[in-house]
This record gives C-alpha cells, sequence and structure tokens, in this order.
C-alpha cells in the first residue's frame, strides 16, 4: 500500500521508495525517508499532505506519496 492510502495519525513503516530519479532518492534520504523508517501522515488535503518523519514535519504532494509504499 502506498502513503496515498495512509490513514492520519496511524505511524507506518517505510517499506520501499520506488522511483526512477537518483536526485529525488538522495533528497527523499535526507529527509530521513528510506526504508525501515518510521512515518506518519499528519493530515491531508487534496493534492498533498502532511508527514511526521522523525520529529519533523513535511509538506508532500500526492504524486511523490505515490512513490513511498508502507
Amino acid at each position: 500500500m502506498t502513503l496515498l492510502e495512509a490513514k492520519e495519525g496511524i505511524e507506518y513503516i517505510i517499506s520501499k521508495i520506488e522511483t526512477d530519479d537518483d536526485e529525488l532518492d538522495a533528497f527523499l534520504f535526507s529527509l530521513g525517508c528510506y526504508s525501515g523508517e518510521l512515518i506518519t501522515v499528519v493530515s491531508k488535503t487534496k493534492s498533498s499532505m502532511v508527514v511526521s518523519i522523525k520529529d519533523a514535519r513535511y509538506n508532500i504532494d500526492n504524486q511523490l506519496a505515490a512513490t513511498i509504499s508502507i
């Protein structure tokens, strides 16, 4: 299941990130978003969501959220 299907307020473990872009992979890794890390959806809007990773909050769009499997 992808991060798009996650429910707000529940902690999930990232199983994999599927992108074809090495720069995007490096960016997500710098945020602490990699396999085995915990992630929580704080809130959702129509086109984006706020996620919590390692006690930091980030706003990501739905296209990026679709690449993160939990």
